[in-house]
């Protein structure tokens, strides 16, 4: 069956699964997205009041979001726009900040308007604003929710100090081709690190909602984009439908319950329909069986873009199917407010529908407190004072630290002394600020950044530090090799900085192939002969295969596009006075022909065996992968006792409690990542071989131990039957516990009986509940 017919089935508005794909409304609300501010009564007044004064024009005006470009003389909208404003014909603004220039606009919103209704300054604050924090996989790495909502917390005090009401973050779709450019800006390839990392940054986007320093958040893109066919940027999406359910949407069901403001909805479609018209999912889905009530905002043109799809013929047939979908914001191609009003008018959409679009955008702003004061209280003076704060720098530079994922330390190479006499660093990447703070970095200044070679020399006074660009990722040249190898050569060790440019992952930079770009490994390979100590530091926003790196450096580190503390926290680990704790988010490759590639697939018939030519492998290259999802090493070394659990069987209604002995079995202080994944061993449908189910970060001493308690459970334990409803089925299962997704420190249980699981759960991991 269909997608999109599956979507209007009765069966799948009470149907959920395992991490609660669909929640349905109930008496007690479990489950149901939080009211948002400004539903109060005198709120709805208000509300009510404006929306029976405006004409059909004003009304699809709060439907329109134009453009601005921010000059050195403020921003400035696309031509007529003002004169718009002043009209009521918009209703938000992507692109414009910074206080004297949002006080502007704002001006003729809320001061020269007919109704005086103000505006909302909408922006792309993906991993900071002013301050650059960590792309958003690279902070998925330090597996810390808390982390990743302070500095979501930092980013929005920043950014609504600037003038900003609303941010397009955070990106919460799973990734599992590292082709895709895009897996830079989201979580990376697991559903429950997903979807824990997706509620703890709509929290701190969103701060304490009505006060003036929280911002509206965006979960998007809205739904299945990842998993674009060959991860090439805005193709088409051919998903299962339980496929989903269970891997795609959890993480957006997860901002919902976390109190998501507004939703954007996907470039592709699913099963025939592009997303920006998808009613199944839009409204049957996400506004019926969710209870979401929040803001539908389009991504850019995605409206007009339903004509490219070939399923609206005229402008007026792509504003009326992404308005029947309750898409209610058409950010910058301007068909809203072009075809609205006619629609209405000659009742081809009825006006219940644009009324009902227009009260959402009105409540958004209330509860903003805009319609009290339209400038938030902004200032020239508070804005300078958000700006590169000494602690924000210092959180930053925290959060740098903590991404950082050890690949490899043959013989404790790492961390590097500080009183070596001399340290080439090689690699054009080592001196590139643009390569410090990755893809959309927000209102970020490159000058501002600390680059991994200024770091380096901050961190080593009294070391002669050499440097030599030796090849970028840009080029293919060999024209730096000689200079390069010659630093190598007077040095005590080496420190090569190589990977991809900072414009090189994102938005519309999907690759062909996820090799080390241009001539860097064979700068690498030239750098080896020579037998110096070799540090690789790999700067990247997606998996990449090193294959050949990964065999023969000494050390490698992952420290993906760290922000404007990159520099410091490079240094921090480098050297020792940090000991990395990151782990992977996302699997790395041997080699592009194995992408897709993730540690929850699926099992099939005949699994790979070694020896065994008729099972599932390649005859040219491991079917395993460089690295698995999860992995990351450390200065010191952990010691896993077998996990111990509370019962060997239980009834679905009963817990289970698994407690499993780490202890630090090295010389120094560290923090482990503990995982947990669970595997149902047999089961009507088919299962992931298994899933991340629990995760704790656990700083340990030398010699010193913890016990560490997962609690897992009926939502733990439960699939998705043949209508989408959440059963437990009786059989054994087995739990892993260890230091990434591919430990075999096992035990199993039984759950003895079935059982139909009654009301939506929760799709919040209890990491961040």
């Amino acid at each position: 069956m269909l997608a999109m017919s599956l979507f209007h089935h009765e069966a799948l508005l009470r149907a959920v699964g395992p991490l609660l794909l669909v929640a349905c409304s109930s008496a007690s609300g479990q489950g149901a997205a939080p009211a948002a501010a400004g539903s109060s009564p005198a709120a709805s007044g208000r509300v009510d009041e404006l929306l029976a004064q405006m004409t059909l024009d004003e009304k699809a005006g709060q439907l329109t979001q134009w453009g601005a470009q921010v000059t050195p003389t403020g921003p400035l909208v696309q031509q007529g726009g003002e004169d718009d404003i002043r009209q009521g014909r918009v209703g938000s603004i992507l692109g414009a900040f910074g206080v004297e220039g949002t006080r502007r606009l704002q001006k003729l919103a809320a001061e020269e308007s007919r109704l005086k209704v103000p505006l909302l300054f909408a922006y792309d604050v993906i991993h900071g604003f002013r301050t650059v924090f960590p792309v958003p996989l690279g902070e998925a790495a330090a597996f810390d929710p808390a982390l990743a909502e302070r500095c979501a917390r930092a980013a929005a005090v920043e950014a609504a100090a600037h003038g900003l009401h609303w941010t397009y973050a955070p990106m919460v779709d799973i990734g599992r081709d590292p082709r895709w450019g895009r897996v830079v800006e989201g979580a990376g390839e697991d559903p429950y690190l997903g979807a824990a990392l997706a509620a703890a940054r709509v929290r701190g986007f969103r701060g304490q909602p009505g006060t003036a320093t929280s911002l509206l958040a965006t979960a998007k893109h809205f739904v299945a984009y990842g998993g674009a066919e060959g991860g090439r940027d805005y193709d088409t999406v051919d998903v299962s439908d339980r496929a989903l359910r269970e891997v795609f949407l959890p993480p957006f069901r997860a901002a919902v319950e976390a109190g998501v403001d507004s939703i954007m909805p996907a470039f592709n479609e699913i099963a025939g329909t592009p997303m920006h018209a998808h009613s199944g999912i839009l409204r049957d889905t996400l506004r019926e069986a969710w209870g979401f009530d929040g803001l539908l905002v389009s991504d850019y043109t995605g409206i007009m873009e339903l004509k490219a799809h070939g399923i609206a013929a005229t402008d007026a047939d792509a504003a009326a199917r992404a308005l029947n979908a309750t898409v209610d914001i058409d950010m910058i191609s301007g068909l809203y407010i072009e075809q609205l009003p006619a629609l209405v008018a000659s009742g081809k959409l009825a006006v219940a529908q644009l009324d009902a679009a227009v009260r959402r955008v009105l409540v958004a702003k209330q509860q903003l407190g805009l319609f009290d004061d339209p400038y938030r209280g902004t200032s020239v003076e508070h804005e300078k004072a958000n700006e590169l704060a000494p602690e924000v720098r210092a959180l930053a530079r925290e959060a740098g630290r903590e991404s950082i994922v050890l690949l490899k330390n043959d013989r404790h190479l790492l961390p590097l002394s500080k009183s070596m006499a001399t340290l080439a660093v090689i690699g054009a990447l080592a001196d590139d600020e643009a390569a410090a703070l990755g893809t959309w970095y927000g209102a970020g200044r490159a000058d501002d950044a600390v680059t991994v070679l200024d770091g380096v020399r901050l961190a080593l006074p009294n070391t002669k530090v050499v440097y030599a660009p030796g090849a970028s990722p840009e080029t293919v040249a060999a024209g730096g090799f000689d200079e390069a190898e010659r630093a190598a050569k007077a040095a005590d060790a080496v420190l090569l900085v190589i990977g991809e440019g900072g414009d090189m992952t994102g938005e519309a930079r999907s690759r062909s192939s996820v090799a080390l770009p241009g001539a860097q490994l064979s700068l690498f390979e030239r750098l080896h002969e020579l037998g110096k100590p070799l540090v690789v530091v790999l700067v990247n926003g997606r998996a990449l295969a090193i294959p050949e790196i990964a065999e023969r450096a000494g050390a490698i580190l992952e420290v993906w596009h760290l922000g404007h503390e990159m520099g410091n926290s490079v240094a921090d680990v480098v050297f020792g006075d940090v000991n990395p704790s990151g782990k992977l988010p996302v699997t790395f490759p041997r080699t592009t022909g194995q992408v897709p590639l993730y540690y929850n697939h699926k099992q099939t018939g005949r699994p790979p065996r070694e020896k065994e030519r008729y099972t599932s492998k390649y005859v040219d290259v491991p079917w395993t992968p460089q690295y698995p999802f999860g992995f990351g090493l450390s200065y010191t070394t952990f010691g896993y006792e077998k996990p111990q659990l509370s019962a060997a069987s239980l009834a679905p209604s009963e817990a289970l409690t698994v407690s499993v002995r780490v202890k630090n079995t090295g010389e120094r202080a560290g923090t482990e990542v503990v995982q947990l994944y669970l595997r149902d061993d047999a089961a009507t449908f088919t299962r992931p071989v298994r899933t991340l189910r629990g995760f704790r970060r656990v700083t340990l001493a030398p010699g010193r131990s913890e016990d560490v308690k997962f609690t897992l459970d009926a939502d733990d334990f439960a699939l998705l039957d043949e209508s989408f409803a959440r059963v437990v089925e009786p059989g054994t299962f087995t739990v892993f516990v260890g230091g990434s997704s591919d430990t075999t420190n096992e035990a199993s249980f039984e759950v003895t009986t079935g059982a139909t699981l009654q009301g939506p759960g929760s799709a919040i991991p209890r990491e961040v509940r």
